[in-house]
């Protein structure tokens, strides 16, 4: 008989993953979100709290985070001037430990029955303890509750007691009925920006002592789509997957994204109307494992790009690495905007008939045959119209 002995990692035991590590303990530290965190910090300086918050937003981008400060703040005895918790007072360390019996949060999707809210209501009747002024009630995805106990929960919302504070966290703040929103201060949250999230990144990578480009930290951004939960687990993977160097290259194979190269050389082949180097490029991508439908996608993409590119007025609306934006101004330079408006009609048109399709790659191959010879096209019908205009004259 053999015997196993399994030995733990004292290192493995000890990590903690950015999004939870670096979750934001203060106003000052929530980032994309200072329209926000700005009201909140005047409204505790102020004392004209609202009695219920409803936060709604996408998600990963800040709700329940600043729920939870928002009550860890109203209860810290010794604020900063800048209405700040101290993290040092009996209610702020009762919070950090978990133990504050001030501060309740419930879960809607998984309490989202009556019974749930009529033990809540029971709960908020009592006043607060160990010196704290307020009870605050975080409700995280209050859009779960059944319409029986959002009824039951609007008489206590309505007129709550003085110590009592409501903060509900919604993604889908069309479900919530409108009684309860009437009676909620609503703070929408937007998604975070690209900059915004690349900037976190670089601070938390200098943090951890990993090195990064910041063309990859972009790549992350544009991936996780304003949701700064998603940038941050993407990054702890790659740099697990790269050991801690986040390299462009590493970042494209592991996000199994197409780079921005592929389509710079398609639509030059396009342009010198070279079929075979065409249909070879697009063996290649197959052969990578990326689908037509993904792959015309990221296309169409590439033409919006260049026709934003072509104005200097809508360029700032290229959402892309500086070194990217000056490769779209030089391609979008050699090619007339009648040829990308119409390849954009083209790919549209494709895309939308591509799952009623059969034979699926012929379809992609067919769309390319067509913006192969998309100039001769335009030619042809500009001659025409020219000729039919001399004619009448």
């Amino acid at each position: 008989m053999f015997k196993m002995y399994i030995f733990a990692n004292p290192m493995a035991e000890n990590y903690v993953v950015s999004a939870i590590k670096y979750r934001p303990q203060h106003f000052n530290t929530v980032v994309g979100q200072s329209h926000i965190t700005t009201t909140l910090k005047n409204a505790i300086k102020t004392g004209q709290l609202a009695h219920s918050f409803l936060f709604c937003g996408p998600r990963g981008v800040g709700k329940t985070t600043c729920a939870r400060i928002l009550a860890k703040t109203i209860n810290c005895t010794n604020r900063t001037d800048d209405a700040e918790a101290c993290d040092q007072c009996p209610p702020c360390t009762s919070f950090k430990e978990n133990t504050s019996f001030n501060v309740h949060e419930l879960d809607a999707a998984s309490n989202n029955s009556v019974d749930d809210i009529r033990e809540l209501i029971e709960q908020v009747r009592f006043a607060p303890q160990a010196g704290s002024k307020y009870k605050v009630y975080i409700i995280d995805e209050v859009h779960m509750l059944s319409s029986a106990a959002f009824n039951a929960f609007l008489k206590t919302l309505e007129e709550p007691p003085a110590h009592a504070i409501f903060i509900l966290a919604t993604t889908e703040k069309h479900k919530i009925l409108p009684t309860i929103l009437s009676r909620c201060q609503i703070f929408d949250f937007n998604r975070i920006t690209s900059n915004d999230t690349i900037n976190h990144l670089e601070e938390i990578c200098a943090k951890e002592h990993i090195q990064c480009e910041r063309e990859a930290l972009h790549l992350i951004a544009q991936k996780s789509e304003g949701c700064m939960r998603d940038a941050l687990s993407i990054m702890d993977k790659i740099a697990s997957f790269s050991n801690d160097v986040i390299t462009y290259a590493s970042t494209v194979e592991h996000l199994n994204i197409l780079d921005y190269d592929y389509y710079f050389r398609l639509v030059e082949s396009l342009m010198m109307q070279d079929m075979p180097a065409v249909m070879l490029l697009f063996d290649e991508i197959t052969s990578k494992g990326f689908e037509g439908d993904m792959f015309m996608n990221g296309l169409t993409e590439h033409f919006r790009n260049l026709l934003m590119s072509k104005d200097n007025r809508v360029s700032r609306l290229l959402d892309l690495p500086e070194l990217v934006k000056n490769k779209y101004f030089n391609q979008a330079n050699q090619i007339n905007q009648s040829y990308i408006i119409n390849a954009l009609s083209v790919l549209n048109q494709a895309e939308l008939n591509y799952k009623q399709a059969r034979n699926r790659r012929l379809h992609v191959e067919l769309a390319l045959i067509k913006l192969n010879y998309l100039q001769q096209a335009i030619q042809l019908l500009s001659d025409e119209s020219g000729a039919l205009l001399k004619k009448k004259s």
